[in-house]
């Protein structure tokens, strides 16, 4: 509904409140599941996948020199049998 008939006239509020709700409600609704999504990522990485990483690189540390030990030895001098 338009308020007045000249260059000036306004549609009325309710009019602008649809439109207002229908563009900023789409943008609302994707921006609050991107922000989710990304905090989900966030407790993700912090939570799982860096405490996995840290504990495989120390394990594989660990495999290795086990494996170079059984070949080379045990570290230290010679027994002076």
């Amino acid at each position: 509904m338009i308020l007045g008939d000249g260059p000036d006239a306004v549609s009325s509020p309710k009019n602008l409140r649809e439109k207002h709700v229908s563009v900023a409600n789409p943008d609302m609704r994707g921006r609050s599941r991107r922000r989710r999504m990304e905090i989900f990522a966030f407790l993700f990485l912090t939570a799982v996948l860096m405490p996995a990483l840290a504990v495989a690189t120390v394990g594989s540390y660990g495999l290795a020199i086990w494996v170079y030990q059984m070949m080379a030895g045990p570290p230290g001098p010679p027994s002076a049998h």
